[in-house]
Order: structure tokens, then sequence, then C-alpha cells
């Protein structure tokens, strides 16, 4: 007959081993780490996931101008965007909140060979990046794109460049991206 720590043995083996078959397995018991406990789940890395989606972009006088893939990688400590523009220019960025620093960064670059560095945050709702770049005749210039989550469901990009340190701007770009698939097709601001 077994001893009294072979019985408890036996008894602590069979529940596991029923647990085990139930699908509850060893860790079914112990807590497990949600999202928000991950290394990216401060709400700062999740200011931008309102851009995040399959997107139709518009100009603002409503002609189609190219389509745009956001998604979350890196278990939601970055964002990846997939540009595809109607006149063949293809582009890429990676977006990521910077915690040492404090401030959101994008890396773009396009199959012309273009590279664009941004930084930048929230400001009032929006998120704006900005960063500085040649432009067509080599100058240096400062560039501002602004992404704004508009109410119906639909975000608005601006891009700005400014030759003349910010005193004036110049709208490069104001394109609206709705839901690919959707009605939306003018703006209706």
């Amino acid at each position: 007959m077994p001893g009294p720590g072979t019985r408890l043995f036996l008894e602590r083996t069979g529940r596991i081993a029923i647990a085990l078959l139930l699908g509850l397995g060893a860790g079914a018991a112990m807590p497990q780490p949600s999202a928000a406990k991950s290394a990216c789940g401060a709400p700062e890395f999740h200011q931008f996931d309102f851009w995040i989606g399959d997107w139709d972009v518009a100009d603002a006088g409503g002609k189609p101008v190219g389509r745009n893939r956001i998604a979350a990688v890196q278990k939601g400590c970055a964002l990846t965007e997939q540009w595809e523009g109607k006149g063949g220019v293809s582009g890429t960025s990676l977006n990521a909140w910077d915690a040492e620093r404090r401030r959101w960064h994008q890396t773009w670059v396009d199959s012309t060979g273009g590279l664009l560095l941004l930084e930048g945050g929230l400001v009032d709702g929006k998120m704006v990046l900005s960063g500085t770049a040649n432009d067509a005749s080599g100058a240096p210039a400062r560039q501002r794109i602004t992404w704004q989550k508009l109410p119906d469901g639909r975000v608005r990009q601006t891009w700005e460049s400014s030759v003349d340190g910010g005193a004036t701007w110049t709208m490069v770009f104001d394109g609206y991206y709705s839901p690919r698939g959707s009605i939306f097709h003018v703006p209706l601001l």
C-alpha cells in the first residue's frame, strides 16, 4: 500500500491530468498578461491608431489619388504604411512612439528614392509630424504633415511645405481617407 506522500502525489497528478484533458492546462489557472500590460501598452503608443485601416484616398475635390494600408505591427509598438498612388509612385513608412524622447517618429521611403524623416505628436487631437527635406530646387524646406480623424470615420491628411522657416506654408497634399469600398468620395467638410 502506498504511503501518505505517494497518495498525495497521485492525487495531485490525477487532478493535473484531468485539467489537461479538459483543456484547462496548468497555465489556465495562472493569470495571463494582457495587451494593456505589453511593452507598448501605454496610451501614447496608440495615439495614431485612428489611422489603421485599408483606405481609398481622394484629393480635396473628390478625385481618387491612391490607396493606403496602415497596420499595427510588432505587437502594437509601431504602424506600417503601404501607399500605392494612382500616378505610379508607391511608398512605405514606419511610425512609432519614441518613449524616451516622448514623441512620434515616421520614416518614409518611396519608389522615387524619396526619404522623409518626421517627428512630432498630438496637437489638439491631430497627429502633427514635421521635418526638413529638400524642395524641387534642392533647397531645404520644412515639411509638416497632419492627420485628423473626422467625425464620419474618415481621416484627413494635409501636407504643407515652408521655404521661409515656417513663416508661410504651401499645401502639397490635401487627402481624405475613406474606408476601402465605402461610399465616401467627396469631402463632407
